[in-house]
């Protein structure tokens, strides 16, 4: 057991990500060492917030919020998919969107050429998660989905309608 762990750790390669935060680690330390502490603290702050904005695009899946959703919806440059069961999608849907259950799900058979972004929701985000992570792997791109899903869509009070 040892062995292997030994193994991972000797095939571990750093991203450069991972290497600018032990850089700004280390800088940290040694300006600690010498420098106020304020400084340390704003330099290790900056690169969070920096390393955070770039892992919510950089992943093979972006959130996105109910007003995001609307926002690229009003602009009319989305292709909107449903992944929901046709039971769920019964209920209601965002208007203007495409049903495809996950199930059925065939990222290699969507035609992509139209120029439109694709935003993937389901009822919660899950599925619509999995689905944008199968297209994003396809295209070798990020791929939006609405987080929260549907239901975060009603939550904030934008309307569904009949499919």
């Amino acid at each position: 057991m040892a062995a292997s762990s030994i193994t991972c750790c000797a095939n571990w390669q750093p991203d450069s990500l991972a290497m600018r935060f032990l850089l700004t680690l280390s800088c940290g330390a040694a300006l600690t060492a010498c420098g106020p502490q304020e400084a340390v603290s704003e330099l290790v702050k900056d690169e969070i917030n920096d390393s955070a904005t770039r892992s919510e695009v950089s992943g093979a899946v972006i959130d996105l919020t109910a007003a995001q959703l609307r926002s690229r919806i009003d602009r009319g440059d989305v292709r909107l998919i449903d992944v929901r069961t046709a039971e769920e999608v019964a209920g209601g849907m965002i208007g203007g969107a495409q049903h495809i259950a996950l199930d059925s799900f065939d990222p290699s058979a969507l035609d992509t050429g139209d120029g439109r972004e694709i935003v993937l929701y389901c009822r919660s985000g899950r599925r619509s998660g999995i689905a944008a992570t199968r297209l994003a792997e396809h295209l070798g791109r990020p791929v939006p989905h609405l987080s929260g899903g549907i239901s975060a869509w009603q939550e904030a009070g934008l309307p569904t309608a009949s499919p």
